[in-house]
């Protein structure tokens, strides 16, 4: 199965990523191993969704990476 995320720093920033290993990737953001992530700390899962295949997840992150800057992500998220 692969994840659709929606990390939230402590600064209010969100990061929006896929990925078959949830556990691994968020050690990857927490710990500053992910360079786009690496600027803002206390990262904190805010939303994730499930899908079968990596297209589904792709197809997925990038809508979801559309509602950034508007209410849509925020709605997302208070809706999970």
């Amino acid at each position: 199965m692969f994840k659709v995320y929606v990390l939230k720093s402590k600064e209010g920033k969100y990061y929006i990523g896929q990925t078959n290993n949830l556990d691994r990737r968020l050690e990857q953001h927490r710990s500053g191993d992910s360079i786009w992530t690496r600027k803002y700390k206390d990262w904190e899962l805010a939303y994730v969704e499930e899908y079968p295949t990596r297209a589904a997840a792709m197809k997925r992150e990038k809508q979801i990476k559309s509602y950034k800057g508007g209410n849509a992500l925020k709605k997302l998220i208070a809706g999970s």
